[in-house]
Formats: structure tokens, sequence, C-alpha cells
């Protein structure tokens, strides 16, 4: 058969030279707006007549251009994170396969007559054939790529009629198996660009810095059939010849943290071009770190996909300065545009705002890796028929996008294995741009790129990369042949960057500040890129109208990636998660702490550029968590680096050395110390007084514990026992009331509702959970005794058909005032290790072996989600306080963003709404809390610190939904107060709980406090 042009190696046809996008004073007209459309869900492949001008499509639908047709009625939305959506037939594609057809009317102005002019199509998913007035202009693959055509011969004075196929599947779609929502159609701008004769066509900008001299230079390759001026205003440069260097004996660098951006004006006498640029140099040092303007760079960073509950893809520029402006506000300074290079507009916010930014080439063909018997056995990226595709690709994404100086790594792609394809692109890069580093984590020997990247690294194994130990039998690495000493590798004189790590799906990341340390401590261990920006949550609802965000398999799709999709830091409405809110912490630029004397603070400064003067810090007194004094502290006198120290606020060492404030019989009369750094004046990205970072200090320890009295002996009548305010059933000994106030229990738990982490691959936590009972327990009274002194209770607990449980004492006493419980808890029966095949896979792994010891602890032990306990209060007990951490959720590994203190809360609002229902709203650190009706309380106070969360449903019920939509609100308020609970890790797609924040099965001993409060 013939080649048939959606199923051709070659990378398209007809398309016009790619150049960088350039701000002109030549006409433009817009076609963005409403096409006339035609949707066909099976190939329409020859021409039917559509393409001519005097076509009738009053028939047709109406369009909006851009968006993708799936999001506007017309087949559906698929998520697949792996797997093609089409069988791997390269380069063909199945007859099922949705096309759409569009026609655009315009109006050519009569200024227009005799200009040359191109239309450029910003980007079409995945394949387009284009044509005007009924001639065809062209076809064009690279979905996220930018496409011209000149149409200069083919216009016609008045009416002119654009007309446009797109395909959903083509050969492009073997090169775009990104993990992602794959939608189709005309998604990003159209326009139509004059080309006025003896413009300019391109522009390739070159600024650099001499950061040992503080010079700037500027150097402009221009394109263009006449002489071009330049001039640079602020710089002093007005209309000289544009192909001479230009030097500066003190330029203003650019960097993330000071974005110095100048102003360029290139023009011919016909057309005028601005160019915004930033004196800036990339280089690596013989050391092996990256560095910016001769400093050393952290890129504290995420990967972010394009993304829109409503409009997937296609985003406003409003939504894209959001996006940049919470980056900024959560102390973010680098982004990696994963896998493809973004909307334009994007990258000039990073330029303005200051991101850096890893531009990443429309390329991925992860679907192959496992699709044969050998792995990538017909990958494209080793198979010659694709290399010119390969080539066109990263052509037009560095031709795109060169004059930006926040971008400062170039990234060939994205899990697109190995290949001389690959090679091949990095070889045009140094050629067409050699100032610029080339990353690509899929190089695993390091061959052809300036960075060692790697995704999901546990801290032990960055540690070891840190120490210049990488070995050659690194996971997936296959050894340099005849290699000896590891040191000889040229991947341990690379700047090392985790291309992703931190999987923030559903709740999670954990151990971020594992990480963070890291990066602190190695200086070729220069940060990374968190998994991901946003959850990728489609905002759709339910047959009862009700509203939420979908995933794989919300929209009848035969194959797709469920959740998978929402992995973001923030959620799709835009609102940050916990996750966000602990990285902004981990990645805080100044770091408050005690020093080193006891009316000291020490303060650090991890700015790279900046010194601190652009903060102002506050303090805040606050004794129980009730303030007693705040006040602004001097700003230090820091430069980037360095770190000195602030004298304790008067009034906080006044009320250290023995001050009275607050209750101290309730709340321990704890002394804390917060201190903030907040912008002193406003920025472009956030208001005056935004946080920057905060530091916490403990100036005195809790009060004696004065609860202890006469303790009162219980009685029995009526079928219950009567302990001081408890009344307990006589036969199960579970608390039926407290002082009269309905609180019921306790039971003992082990459980939570598994998160998406809980569930990973690389632990398997939530899988031995559900095959050991713990979410199906079932207690069983051993004994009830009453003695002189108070009521001990024993009670085993344990599930069906299960070996193994726990066997729980409580022994509860009073002083006629309120109940103290002690509980101690042990296992019993048989617990086996986990059982599952995660170990028989481990050798495949080609692990390190400290690695490989640390996976196989982590996959035979025995580990359980809490131990804690389980009560019940009715529905209207809604209102919760605490001293403890908080405002808002926290796990031992996720806890860096929660401070100590009194907070307020209903039991709605400390839910966190995960896209898929799971565990969530654990608050930590807890000395004590209350839950009330609004007038009488019950107030909960530990012996020890001890985490609680409340909620409307059951564990069970929790985890049993797949939306929040699920989740009705029962008669009951169920409430927990755990004394261990585990991590949350990131082994959905990463490492698991790292050990120290791991809960292994054992003993546990704890005490609880709990008094009535009857308000008139």
């Amino acid at each position: 058969m013939p080649v048939r042009y959606f199923e051709d190696f070659a990378p398209g046809r007809g398309r016009s030279a790619p150049r960088a996008v350039l701000e002109s004073d030549a006409p433009w007209i817009d076609l963005n707006g409403q096409w006339a459309f035609r949707f066909s869900p099976t190939l329409r492949a020859g021409p039917d007549g559509f393409q001519d001008p005097e076509f009738d499509d009053d028939s047709w639908d109406a369009l909006p251009v851009p968006s993708h047709w799936q999001l506007r009625g017309y087949g559906r939305p698929v998520y697949l994170n792996i797997a093609y959506p089409i069988p791997l037939d390269p380069p063909f594609v199945p007859e099922e396969n949705e096309t759409g057809d569009y026609r655009r009317v315009f109006d050519l102005p009569d200024s227009w007559q005799g200009v040359p002019v191109v239309v450029r199509f910003e980007g079409v998913d995945s394949c387009a054939r284009v044509w005007l007035n009924g001639t065809e202009l062209g076809v064009t693959y690279g979905s996220r790529l930018a496409a011209e055509f000149d149409v200069t011969a083919l216009l016609r004075p008045g009416r002119n009629v654009l007309a446009v196929r797109v395909h959903q599947f083509s050969a492009g779609t073997y090169l775009e198996d990104q993990d992602t929502w794959r939608l189709s159609g005309i998604f990003r701008d159209v326009r139509l660009l004059a080309r006025p004769v003896g413009g300019v066509r391109d522009v390739f900008v070159h600024a650099d810095y001499d950061a040992a001299t503080g010079a700037g230079r500027l150097r402009v390759d221009v394109e263009a059939d006449a002489p071009v001026r330049i001039s640079v205003p602020v710089l002093g440069i007005h209309d000289q010849p544009a192909d001479s260097e230009l030097r500066f004996p003190a330029a203003r660098p650019w960097s993330a943290e000071d974005p110095q951006l100048y102003e360029a004006h290139l023009a011919t006498d016909s057309e005028r071009v601005r160019i915004r640029f930033g004196f800036r140099t990339v280089a690596i040092d013989e050391n092996g770190v990256l560095r910016v303007n001769g400093r050393p760079v952290v890129l504290r960073g995420v990967n972010r996909h394009e993304f829109d509950p409503d409009h997937g893809r296609t985003l406003s520029v409003d939504t894209m300065r959001r996006d940049v402006e919470l980056m900024k506000r959560h102390n973010i300074n680098a982004v990696r545009t994963s896998h493809y290079p973004p909307h334009p507009a994007f990258l000039d916010l990073c330029d303005e705002l200051g991101l850096y930014v890893a531009l990443e080439c429309d390329l991925e063909t992860h679907g192959f890796e496992h699709a044969d018997p050998e792995p990538w056995q017909r990958n494209p990226s080793a198979d010659p028929r694709w290399r010119d595709a390969y080539l066109d690709r990263i052509e037009r994404t560095v031709e795109r996008d060169k004059n930006h100086p926040s971008i400062v790594l170039w990234s060939l792609g994205n899990e697109a294995g190995d290949g001389e394809n690959l090679r091949a692109m990095a070889d045009w890069v140094r050629r067409r741009d050699p100032a610029r580093p080339i990353h690509y984590e899929g190089d695993r020997l390091g061959e052809y790129t300036d960075v060692l990247g790697q995704m999901y690294r546990p801290p032990a194994a960055v540690a070891r990369i840190g120490r210049w130990h990488l070995l050659p039998g690194e996971i997936h690495y296959p050894p340099r042949a005849g290699s000896g000493d590891p040191a000889d590798d040229p991947r341990n004189r690379m700047p090392f960057l985790l291309t992703e790590f931190g999987h923030a799906m559903g709740n999670g990341p954990g151990g971020l500040a594992e990480y963070a340390r890291l990066f602190d401590e190695y200086p070729r261990v220069q940060g990374g890129w968190v998994w991901e920006w946003m959850d990728q949550g489609l905002r759709t609802r339910d047959a009862e109208g009700r509203e939420f965000f979908g995933y794989g398999g919300d929209f009848g799709e035969d194959l797709h990636d469920g959740n998978f999709s929402c992995d973001g830091l923030v959620f799709p409405d835009g609102t940050p998660s916990p996750g966000l809110l602990e990285y902004a912490k981990v990645n805080a630029p100044v770091r408050i702490g005690p020093g080193p004397t006891a009316d000291t603070l020490t303060v650090e400064n991890h700015y790279e550029v900046l010194d601190l003067s652009h903060l102002r810090f506050t303090w805040s007194l606050a004794r129980a968590g009730i303030e007693l004094a705040q006040g602004v502290l001097p700003t230090p006198q820091l430069a980037a680096g360095e770190h000195g120290r602030l004298p304790l606020p008067a009034p906080a060492r006044q009320e250290a050395d023995g001050g009275v404030g607050g209750d101290r019989d309730r709340d321990g009369g704890e002394l804390w110390l917060t201190v903030q750094a907040e912008l002193a004046k406003p920025a472009d990205w956030a208001p005056e007084g935004h946080v920057i970072a905060w530091g916490q200090l403990r100036l005195s320890a809790p009060g004696r514990d004065r609860s202890d009295g006469v303790l009162v002996s219980p009685h029995a009548a009526d079928g219950f026992i009567t302990l001081g305010p408890g009344r307990f059933d006589h036969a199960t000994g579970v608390l039926l009331d407290l002082g009269g106030l309905p609180l019921r229990g306790p039971w003992l738990g082990l459980w939570r509702a598994p998160t998406d982490n809980d569930r990973g691959w690389s632990q398997h936590d939530a899988a031995y959970w559900k095959d050991r009972g713990l979410d199906r327990l079932r207690h069983r009274t051993v004994s009830v005794t009453p003695d002189a002194q108070g009521l001990t209770v024993v009670v085993r607990s344990a599930a069906a058909a299960v070996g193994g449980g726990y066997l729980t004492t409580y022994r509860w006493t009073s002083d006629g005032t309120g109940l103290r419980l002690h509980v101690h808890t042990e296992p019993v029966g048989h617990w086996p290790e986990r059982a599952d095949d995660f170990a028989d896979t481990m050798v495949d792994l080609e692990l390190p072996p400290e690695e490989h010891r640390e996976l196989l602890r982590r996959n035979t032990s025995r580990s359980l989600a809490r131990i804690g306990l389980d009560w019940q209060l009715p529905a209207d007990w809604s209102r919760v306080e605490w001293f403890g951490a908080g405002p808002g959720e926290a796990y031992p590994d996720s806890r860096q963003a929660v401070r100590v203190g009194r907070f307020h809360a209903t039991v709605d609002q400390l839910q966190t709404p995960y896209v898929r229902p799971q565990e969530n709203g654990n608050r930590t650190d807890v000395r004590w809390a209350e839950v009330s009706d609004g007038s009488d309380a019950i107030h909960v106070r530990g012996g020890e610190l001890f985490h609680f969360s409340a909620r409307r449903w059951t564990d069970r019920q929790l985890a049993g939904a797949r939306h929040q939509t699920e989740l009705t609100p029962g008669p009951l308020v169920h409430l927990r107060t755990d004394h261990a609970v585990q991590g949350v890790g990131s082994a959905a797609c990463g490492p698991g709980v790292l050990p120290q924040h791991r809960l292994e099965l054992g003993t546990a001993d704890f005490t609880l406090l709990l008094t009535p409060f009857h308000r008139p």
C-alpha cells in the first residue's frame, strides 16, 4: 500500500523552517475563535471536498479553537501512563482513528495585498493536514511544536478559507507517549502573520555574563534580508548595527532570584522586533557542579504538565501566570516542562518572574520498553527510519525557545530508551547552542549528555552519588565494558539531578526533608524536580449532577491507568495540597533556628544570589498557643550563603526566665517563639507580608502534670460499671459515655484507608495490611476486672481466618473528675512476613548491595498503618480545638510545614479532599484535643504526644470511595487518637517509607486523660 500521510516516518511536509517566537510590529490576524467542525469517530483520510472554499459547512457544528474535541462532547478523554492507546504497529494506526475537520473563514485586509504571510499553528494533536483556499499547504506532526506554512501565493483579497484535518492518531503518536491525558485537536493558538519584505525572520540572542569581572557581552544573530539595527535604551545602545558584539563592563545578571530583563529592539526599514533578554551564563565546572553566573545552583523544582481541569492542555495566560506565581510563592525555583515545550507565553513568565527551566523536547516512547521479548526491542530511538523525525522535533524545540534566559538546560525528551537518534539530537543541539548543557535521563551511561539525571533514587543512593561513588552496576545501568574504578566513570564528574522524585500522588510525598538535606550537603547533588505540579483530574459530574474530578476509568475507556494522573502538588482546581506546603518549607531560602546560646537565634541565608534586605523578620511569642507578644526583629545583614545570629526579643527572654501566662494546668504552659521572614514590599509574584520562611523555638518545657489525685473506686449496677465520670458496659468494658457526654469506645485500630503510596509497587504495605485483616478486626473481650483503684479490660483483636492479632490491656483510673487510660498492646499469634512476588523481581533491578538489602528488608517487614484507638461521637460533635502541630495534616515524614500552636477546625475542615479518597487529615504532636458540640466538650490529653483525626465516615467507607462525592456523612463522628502512625513515603512511583518513618509490628504503651466539660 502507498504511504498514507499520517503514517509516515518522515516529520511531515510543507512547513517553513522553524524560528523563534518574535514580538513584531508587523500586522497579524488572530484566527482563534469558533471554527466550523465535523467529527468522525473513525478514520476519514481522503479529502471529500471540505477543503474547497465553496464547500457548504452550514450543517457542521461549531468548535472553539484552541480546544480539545474530547472535552467538547466528541469522543472521550483517555488517560494512560505507559501503554499506547493503539496497537504497537509503527508507523501504522488503526481505522478507529477519530478525525476532526475544521474550517475557518477570514477576510484579508486590503493593506495585506502583496505582503508575504505565514499561518502559524502553536499546537495540533496529533497530525494535521492543512489547506488554504483549496490548495494543500502540507502536513505537520509534533503535537506541542509550532508549525508555520507560507501562504503568500494562495491568499486572496477578501474572503479566504483555511481548512484543517486533524487525526487523533498518527505515526507521531509513537513519539508522544507522555504520561498524560490523550486529547486531540487544535489546542493552541492559530495566527496569520505578515512577514514584510526586508523584515526580520529569526533572531538568536547571546547574552553572556562574566562572573569574574561582572561584565556582560551581547551578540545577536539575525536572519534578515536587510540591514538590522539594534537598540537597548536602558544600556545606552541606540540604532547600532546588530551584527556587532556589544560589551558592558558592569551588567546585572539574570537569575531565578533576580530575573533582570533588558529590552532590545531590532529594526529594519520594514519591521521592528522586540526581544527581552538577560545576561546569563550556564556552565559545569571541573568538579562537576552546575553553575549559573558562576554560582552553584540547587534546582528546587517541579515537573509541569500543561493542564486545566476544564480545558486540558489549552491554557489561558492568566492560568499560566497563576502557576508561576504559585510556584514562586512556595519557594520553587525551577520547572521541567514535562514532557514537551509549553505554550510560549509560559516561558515569557518564567523569564519575567524568575524560574530556571529545563526545556524538554516533545518526545517519549515509553510504551516500547516492555512491549516485546527484549526491552526496547522496536524502540524508535534506535531505528534509523525515525532519525529525521527526532531531529525535526529537537530543532523545532530549540529554535522556538532559544532566546529565553530562563532556559538553563535542554532536555532531549523523556523515557524514550536509548539509541543513535537521541545521540544525533544531542549532537545537533551542541552545534546550535553550545551554551546550555543537555539533559536526558535515559542516557544511562552519560555518553551524550552533560548532567546525570536519574529518577526516584532513595536518599541513601543520592548520598552515595554525592560522594562520587556511582557504581557501574546502577539500576538498569549496564556496566561499561572493561570498567574498573568507579571514579573513572564520566558520570561521576557530572552534576547529579533527580529528574523526577517525590512522587506527589495522593497523600504525600513523604521524605522531602531528607532529600533537601542532601542537596545542602553534597555540592554535585543539585536538586531536581518533584513529580508533578498539578493533579490531572478533569472536572465532570455524576448522574446526580454532583461535581467531581474524573480520572482514568471515569469516561468509559477500554484501557486506562486509573488515578495515576492525580499525582500533583496542586489539586485540579489550583488549591495547594499539603505536599506543596511541605515542599515550600523544605525549600525555604532562609533557615531560622536556635542559636549557640540560649538568648540568640541562628539565621542562615540559603539564597544563591540575594541578601536578606528584601525581607522583614517578625516574631510572635505564645504560651500554650495563646499569643503573649509580637514584634519586628532587625533584618540580618547577610549575603547569599552567609549565616548569622539575632538576639531573642526581650519579652521572649523575660518569659523564658519565669514569666507566667496562659493556662498551665490544661495545656502544659509550653512557651514557643515563632519567627517569620516575610516580604518587606510587594514582589511581582506575591504581596507584601508574604511569608518566605519561618522557624520555631520552644523556650520552656511543659509544666508539671498535676492531674493526679485520690483515685476513686468503680461500682457496678444495672449492667454498667461506673468509674468517676465514666460509664462502661459490664460485659465488654467499652466506655459508653463520659460524664453523660456521648463518647463511646475505644477499639484498637491498626489500619488506615490506604494511600496511593501505601499501594505502591516498592512497598506493598496496603496488600500486607489486607492480608492480615487489619481492615476488618473483630474484638473479643477477654476480661473486665474492677478493683479498688480502677478497671482493667483485656481485649483480643484479630480478623477472621487470620492467626495473628493484638492483645490489649486497658487500665482505667479516675480522680473523680476525669478518666486516665493507660494502654498496653502487643502482637500475639503468628504474624508472617509479607509474601509477595516483589523479592523475585529484585534480581532484575541490578541494585547496589545496600539498596538491595533495604528493599528486601522493607518487603519482608511486618508493618502497621497505625497503633491507636477508635472512638465514636454523634454527628453534631463536629467542632475541634487542639494544641499541637497544625494547622494542616502531617505524618512522620511530611511534617515540616506544620508548627506548634492552638488551632480550631470543624470535622469537615479537617479533611483533605484528595481526588481519590484515602487516608488524610492526621494532626500530629498533639498535646491535647477537645471535641465539642458547640456547648459541652470532651477534652483528651496525652501522657505523650499523640496523633488525632476525625471524620464523618469510617476508614472502610473512605477506602471504598473512588471520588469525594461518594463519601456520605453518617450519624457519627469517627475520632482516632493514635499513639503512632506510619509515614506516607513516595512508593506510588518511588521509594517507600524510609526506615526511620516506618511503623513496624511491636508493643506499644501510652496514656490518655479524658475530661468532660459541661458549659452553661
